[in-house]
């Protein structure tokens, strides 16, 4: 997109907010960058150059808009969409890998040498792994520094940096600003109820519809992780430096997202997780067109539009509550989920109550007796083999593992059909173009609009519906009134 010149110009003449996070320009007059749809008087074409992430515009010596605040705008869906090496180096970048692990740590899990990494990311985004975990890092600073009371020294070292002296000069080079003056401008934070508490906003591309999203999350919440409280659903998170709780309720211009965490150093992974959970990094205009192009679709799009895909937090839970709901109701999934939490779950104290632990790992569940689940025999063999392939490292569940290899993997698993697999890939891989077309509630949805009801038959009209499928699923199961369509009361 940041090659195309003159599209690029239209978009940022017209103020198109569609194209923020997708591409970036930069004002050579005044060395600044800024989102397309920034409110200030457009510059002159000639002045302005355009780049795929605000990560090259800094590397280029350009500084943030104090006006639109660029470094906030919504990731761009392309990593999302895309399966391939690149994009899940990004992926792995926006969950902190960079930080945690360095570009080794980033090249050991892509298989890739760290050259190799380095030029292909310099290609596509203008700028390289540090580079691009450094403008993260600022963002990270930026959102401590203005929500919360923390003093410098610990935010720098929470967002990544390895030393004040870096964490100064990285905030004067992007913001053109202290970190002192950065606090000084924002308004100032209400007083948090609990140490480590954090609001902020997370920003999406418009329209949002949020009934299908936040409703599935509600319906099939599991008691004791999950809730929906006061207009907010809430849920227990397992991060790399401890545990968090966060609560995210839709506004019509923003996610509002309230985070206590018990080490500021995880903030940058639970914001990734919390994005991908609400998958609010999508274009839904482009969804949206795709899928109303087909006229049976189209009064489902018209409707609703801006459906959003409900992702998770954990892969890996998600994949053990995928086998825990095969052939059984909501309710009794949540249920089945809700005693292997007592059973196995780690223990967490919530100020608000409600919630009392994190979802038991793989490695916890590995060595459970299977006389001690209630589920069906054949059941608890699945469930078994998928903890022990998790714990052993054998399957891999996350924003870097590839799509067409992971399905096979777990096709290849005992108990695993094309159901329980693609809605794996759907939610747990995000996989935009996931189907379910042997699901009952799509097939069902399909019949009543006049679309084939025959799986087979069904995979073949989806084709005209590619890349997107995963987003005509949500409008199909749309059509019923089952609790996960509506908003909770």
């Amino acid at each position: 997109m940041h090659t195309e010149t003159e599209r690029c110009v239209r978009a940022v003449q017209s103020k198109d907010a569609r194209f923020d996070g997708v591409f970036f320009t930069a004002v050579r007059t005044t060395r600044i960058y800024c989102r397309p749809s920034c409110p200030a008087v457009p510059p002159k074409p000639e002045n302005m150059e355009f780049h795929p992430s605000a990560a090259a515009c800094q590397r280029a010596g350009f500084r943030a808009c104090k006006r639109c605040r660029p470094d906030t705008s919504p990731g761009s869906p392309e990593w999302n969409v895309r399966a391939d090496a690149v994009a899940r180096a990004v992926r792995l970048i926006q969950d902190g890998v960079v930080d945690r692990e360095g570009v080794p740590g980033l090249a050991r899990r892509l298989g890739w040498s760290t050259r190799q990494i380095e030029r292909q990311l310099l290609a596509e985004l203008g700028a390289g792994p540090l580079a691009l975990a450094r403008a993260q890092r600022a963002q990270t600073a930026r959102t401590l520094v203005e929500t919360t009371a923390l003093p410098f020294g610990e935010i720098a070292f929470a967002a990544g940096f390895s030393s004040i002296r870096s964490f100064n000069d990285t905030v004067r080079q992007v913001f053109a600003l202290t970190p002192g003056e950065l606090r000084a401008r924002a308004a100032r934070p209400a007083a948090p109820h609990t140490p480590g508490v954090i609001s902020l906003r997370l920003p999406f591309r418009a329209p949002l519809e949020p009934s299908n999203l936040f409703g599935h999350l509600a319906a099939t919440a599991v008691p004791g992780v999950e809730e929906w409280r006061d207009g907010a659903y809430r849920r227990t998170l397992a991060l790399p430096y401890g545990h968090g709780i966060v609560a995210l309720a839709p506004r019509p211009d923003h996610i509002a997202c309230r985070l206590s965490l018990t080490d500021p150093r995880d903030l940058t992974q639970a914001i990734s997780r919390c994005r991908r959970l609400l998958d609010l990094d999508a274009d839904p205009v482009a969804v949206d067109d795709r899928l109303r192009a087909d006229p049976l679709l189209a009064p489902l799009v018209d409707k609703a539009p801006g459906r959003r895909v409900p992702g998770t937090v954990d892969p890996a839970e998600f994949a053990v509550r995928a086998v825990l709901g095969q052939q059984v109701s909501t309710a009794a999934a949540r249920t089945h989920a809700a005693r292997l939490v007592t059973a196995h779950g780690v223990p967490v104290d919530d100020p608000e109550g409600g919630l009392t632990h994190l979802f038991p790992t793989p490695e916890a569940l590995s060595g459970l007796d299977p006389e001690t689940l209630a589920l069906p025999r054949s059941r608890r063999a699945t469930l078994l083999t998928l903890v022990r392939a998790l714990a052993d490292g054998e399957l891999a569940l996350g924003p870097d593992t590839d799509r067409a290899e992971t399905r096979a993997r777990l096709l290849a698993l005992p108990g695993f059909g094309p159901w329980t697999t693609e809605v794996i890939a759907m939610r747990a891989l995000g996989d935009p173009d996931a189907f379910l077309p042997g699901d009952l509630g799509v097939r069902r949805a399909a019949e009543g609009l006049g679309l084939p009801g025959r799986p087979a038959a069904l995979t073949a009209r989806s084709a005209h519906w590619a890349p997107w499928r995963a987003y005509a699923v949500q409008y199909l199961w749309a059509t019923d009134s089952h609790p996960i369509n509506h908003l909770p009361a």
